[in-house]
């Protein structure tokens, strides 16, 4: 599995860091890269619309997190639950290109689908 690490010193600044979704979306974003690598030649819309989208389950966890306002972090939230679907999507179309080795992430992206489901009602 992809480990995430924050550097010393650096841990519970922002309110976001301490989520397990957040760790679990940065460990799905650092697996992400490598495993969209693996696409076949002319495939690079599907690796950089997987990388956007994974980039913005990490970046509206975050943003939300720091919110004050209930709704307003439900609204991003929503926002990256929306962008885990993407990523879904994206593994599904990484398959059927013959990319192999797809479980972990499949795995990630499924518990990070539940909890901001959870989190975004």
């Amino acid at each position: 599995m992809a480990q995430y690490h924050t550097k010393q010193g650096f841990e519970g600044v922002f309110s976001h860091e301490q989520l397990d979704v957040y760790k679990v979306s940065v460990q799905f974003a650092a697996w992400a890269w490598p495993a969209s690598k693996r696409l076949p030649v002319g495939r690079s819309a599907v690796r950089d619309q997987l990388m956007r989208a994974s980039e913005s389950v990490v970046l509206n966890i975050a943003e939300g997190a720091q919110q004050v306002s209930r709704p307003m972090a439900r609204k991003h939230y929503r926002i990256a639950l929306a962008s885990a679907a993407e990523c879904a999507a994206a593994l599904d179309l990484l398959a059927v290109y013959g990319v192999k080795g797809l479980k972990e992430g499949r795995l990630l992206v499924n518990r990070l689908g539940a909890m901001l489901r959870r989190m975004a009602r």
